[in-house]
């Protein structure tokens, strides 16, 4: 009886557990594993085989010769920084992103956007459903907080979102799959012990 008792207690401490480890944020660090931050990473290829979603961080490393400015699409595609929506340089710098759509990137170091050190971030809902529709930007409106390394400035806006695409559910990060393939083997290691 108390056997029964304590393995209905574990799978309930076991199943809360997975339930928040699987509710709380990813952190993407840019570029990670095979590059980072800076002119020799490919960040388009690195950015499209993650998927990022409601609630993960972006986390950029770099050195001092470095930094990150969010700005606009339009900014984006020019490599220009004629409107940053907010610019960092303490390394890590980390970004929440707190709703679906398209942010963008780019080092305001001359010379290194033009290098490709800038990178498109795709967030999708946390909840599969219809595609969200694209909404244009509020010029006025503040965004959540931007970076925990520097206070974004009292004119910083999000960028707008873009329709999440197809059908199918987002692929989960790897960060993800592992925090399940551990959880999973903390299970089964307890079930075997009872």
């Amino acid at each position: 009886m108390a056997r029964a008792m304590m393995r209905t207690i574990l799978l309930g401490i076991v199943a809360t557990t997975m339930l928040f480890e699987l509710a709380l944020g990813v952190d993407h660090t840019v570029g990670v594993p095979a590059g980072g931050w800076d002119t020799s990473t490919n960040l388009q290829s690195w950015a499209s085989s993650e998927t990022f979603t409601v609630g993960d961080n972006l986390v950029f490393r770099y050195t001092s010769s470095h930094d990150v400015v969010e700005v606009p699409k339009d900014d984006y595609d020019s490599c220009s920084m004629s409107n940053p929506i907010s610019t960092n340089t303490a390394s890590p710098t980390t970004f929440e992103l707190t709703e679906a759509g398209s942010r963008y990137f780019i080092c305001g170091t001359p010379g290194h956007c033009d290098q490709g050190m800038k990178v498109e971030i795709k967030t999708v809902a946390t909840t599969s459903g219809p595609p969200t529709s694209t909404t244009p930007p509020s010029s006025g409106s503040p965004a959540p907080p931007v970076s925990t390394t520097s206070p974004p400035s009292s004119d910083t806006q999000t960028p707008p979102g873009k329709p999440v695409s197809g059908d199918e559910p987002p692929k989960p990060s790897s960060a993800t799959i592992v925090k399940m393939s551990v959880v999973s083997m903390v299970v089964i290691g307890f079930l075997m012990m009872i």
